[in-house]
C-alpha cells in the first residue's frame, strides 16, 4: 500500500500531464464502483492502449471498491428501477437476447445500476481528478519542493545516487 502512494505521488510530481492522471483514476472509479463484469476487461484494455497512469487507476479503483459497499444499496435501487421502467423494457430484453449482454448481466439490478451510476459519474470524477491534479501541482508540491526538507534531500549524496540509478533505469528526473 506504501509503495502505490509513493508511485502516486511520484506520478503527481512527474511531467505526465494531469488529464492522464485524471483519466486514470476515473477508469478505476468505473472498474471499482462496478461488480466484476465483462466491461471491467474494456476498462482494463483501455488503460492498457491508451497508456494511462497505473498507478493513478489503481488508486481510483482501491477508493471507489472501498465506496462501493456502503453504496450497494442505491446502486441496487438504481438498477431495479432502471430494469423495471416501462419505458426500457424494450431496450433491455433487446440487450438480454445479446451474447455480451447476458455475460455483462444486464438483467442484475447490482451490475446495471452500478454501471450506469459510474458512467453518469465518468466525466465529473474525471474533471474533479484533473482539478485536483493542477492543484496539488500549482500549490502543494511547489510548497512541499521549497520546505527545508526537501532541500535537505536534494542536496544529499542518496539524493544523487538515487538520480544516477534512475537515469540509468531510464525514468528518473
Amino acid at each position: 500500500m506504501l509503495r502505490l502512494v509513493a508511485k502516486l505521488l511520484k506520478a503527481l510530481a512527474s511531467e505526465q500531464r494531469p488529464a492522464q492522471l485524471a483519466l486514470a483514476f476515473a477508469l478505476g472509479m468505473v472498474a471499482g464502483l462496478t461488480p466484476l463484469a465483462p466491461h471491467d476487461l474494456v476498462v482494463l484494455f483501455l488503460v492498457l492502449v491508451l497508456r494511462v497512469n497505473l498507478a493513478s487507476f489503481l488508486a481510483g479503483l482501491a477508493l471507489f471498491s472501498a465506496l462501493a459497499l456502503p453504496l450497494a444499496p442505491l446502486l441496487h435501487r438504481l438498477g431495479l428501477a432502471l430494469l423495471t421502467a416501462p419505458p426500457l423494457a424494450g431496450l433491455w430484453a433487446a440487450l438480454y437476447n445479446t451474447l455480451p449482454g447476458r455475460l455483462e448481466g444486464v438483467d442484475d439490478t447490482r451490475v446495471t445500476g452500478s454501471l450506469v451510476a459510474a458512467l453518469a459519474a465518468f466525466v465529473p470524477v474525471h474533471l474533479v481528478a484533473l482539478s485536483l491534479v493542477r492543484r496539488y501541482r500549482e500549490r502543494l508540491l511547489v510548497w512541499v519542493r521549497r520546505t527545508r526538507l526537501a532541500q535537505l534531500l536534494k542536496a544529499s549524496k542518496l539524493w544523487r545516487a538515487y538520480q544516477a540509478v534512475a537515469r540509468l533505469k531510464g525514468g528518473g528526473p
